[in-house]
């Protein structure tokens, strides 16, 4: 199996990462550990959704539209509003 994983800085709860991986644990131990460039400031993160694929250039596909942040985007971050930590309310909003 191969993996797209979505993590959330708990310090910027606005920070969301997105990766693909073929081994899911052994990659958020890497992002626990600081071992991954990219999350390393956003430290610590959690992990808030994943989707499994059999192919791995499917889930490259996936990958790549969802870090377009166009309506895959707009369309995953409603499928998982339950999921993600509290984020900032918008100005005024009661």
């Amino acid at each position: 199996m191969v993996y797209v994983y979505v993590l959330q800085s708990l310090e910027d709860k606005q920070k969301l990462y997105i990766g693909v991986t073929s081994d899911l644990r052994q990659r958020m131990k890497a992002h626990q550990d600081g071992l991954s460039r990219t999350t390393r400031r956003y430290s610590p993160m959690k992990l808030i959704y994943y989707e499994a694929f059999q192919d791995t250039e499917d889930a490259k596909e996936r990958e790549d539209t969802l870090k377009q942040f166009g309506g895959s985007y707009r369309s995953l971050l409603k499928r998982i509003r339950r999921s993600r930590l509290v984020v900032l309310t918008h100005a005024g909003a009661g």
